[in-house]
């Protein structure tokens, strides 16, 4: 028997502690940045018209982190676009809410479900990006 058979080759693992998360947030951000954001009485607004196109650039690349071996790359693929996802989540319902007491029409200008699954993915890679750096 040889050195080189009875040695065992390592494999590097591709999938992290973080990957199944961030998969998931990154596929509700990237998603829920191309449906409605916002409900009216006179229809709904895309995401797209506003920050939903940053939103959809932080979810892919958060699935692209998810598939990164590297564990600090990885974490800044969770925490950048988690926490940049949440901002303009945060800043598009302030926005609802000055709107509508600016105008006193509260309950015509709703949150839509595209803001709602971008807000959820956001929380999901901000826990992704705690649990990779705890995992050292």
């Amino acid at each position: 028997m040889t050195a080189t058979a009875s040695t065992t080759v390592a494999r590097r693992r591709i999938m992290h502690v973080g990957s199944a998360p961030m998969l998931f947030g990154g596929l509700l951000v990237a998603i829920g940045s191309l449906l409605p954001w916002v409900q009216t009485p006179a229809g709904s607004l895309s995401g797209t018209v506003g920050a939903g196109l940053w939103t959809l650039c932080m979810g892919t690349i958060a699935l692209a982190g998810a598939l990164l071996p590297y564990r600090r790359v990885a974490l800044a693929h969770a925490l950048v676009p988690g926490v940049v996802a949440g901002f303009f989540v945060f800043w598009q319902l302030a926005r609802l809410i000055e709107l509508s007491a600016a105008t006193d029409t509260w309950g015509k200008l709703l949150p839509g479900i595209g803001l709602v699954m971008v807000g959820g993915g956001a929380v999901l890679l901000v826990r992704a990006a705690i649990r990779i750096w705890k995992s050292a």
